[in-house]
């Protein structure tokens, strides 16, 4: 069955079919040679896979840094991020720094990244190999998939579109250190339905839903949605 592959420009809507044994992403681009600029994703969830390049909004991940704290302080903080947080405990200055000076500084299989639009930090993604974590790796499809927690730090940019585009940076560069993995993993909260339809968006598919264990002894029903990174990204 062919897939169609749109790519909006401005005004103009570029269309095309991916081949047979060319990714979503490969398709895309291909459709959009002629165009500056890479194509991203914009939603994938539908027979038509959604594509678009928009030289005005810049979207980048870069390494956490402890400078960045106060903004991580500050973002667990916010009611929109909390609700799906609470488990990881209270977020004063103290508990984040002690979560997340370790990862930062290289001591866990946990690295952390600050997602930038425009030169300016609005959030955060955390990603790790799911076999490091031997009491989650049990609900995961595959102990070398690459799992990944993310959030929107600064509500002004939540429902405008942002965090489709800030976890498609993320699998951009996930595919250049991850070479050799053929999944990605998230598995959000699964009353948290804006996480869920961004993943769909990102091309993410839905699956079993589990009971995650959390720090205080209770425990979260979560999704499993899995990333084919060759279907998407090639």
């Amino acid at each position: 069955m062919s897939v169609r592959v749109l790519v909006a420009h401005g005004d103009r809507e570029l269309a095309g079919v991916a081949r047979a044994d060319e990714s979503w992403w490969a398709a895309a681009c291909r459709i959009a040679m002629t165009v500056h600029g890479d194509p991203v994703a914009v939603d994938l969830s539908g027979e038509d896979k959604r594509f678009a390049i928009d030289h005005d909004l810049k979207v980048t991940i870069r390494p956490m840094t402890r400078g960045d704290l106060p903004d991580v302080t500050r973002w667990r903080q916010a009611e929109h991020v909390h609700r799906w947080w609470v488990a990881d405990g209270h977020p004063t200055a103290d508990n984040v720094a002690a979560q997340y000076v370790p990862d930062i500084d290289g001591l866990t299989p946990t690295r952390i990244w600050v997602s930038e639009v425009n030169g300016r930090s609005v959030g955060f993604v955390q990603d790790y190999r799911i076999g490091d974590y031997p009491e989650y790796a049990v609900h995961g499809p595959d102990p070398d998939a690459i799992g990944a927690d993310y959030a929107i730090g600064e509500e002004k940019w939540c429902g405008r579109g942002i965090g489709t585009r800030v976890m498609w940076a993320w699998l951009l560069k996930s595919r250049h250190r991850f070479p050799e993995a053929t999944t990605y993993f998230a598995a959000p909260d699964h009353r948290n339905e804006p996480s869920l339809r961004l993943l769909d968006k990102l091309g993410f598919t839905r699956g079993v839903w589990f009971d995650e264990r959390n720090a205080d002894g209770s425990s979260t029903t979560v999704v499993g949605c899995t990333f084919d990174v060759r279907r998407v990204l090639g």
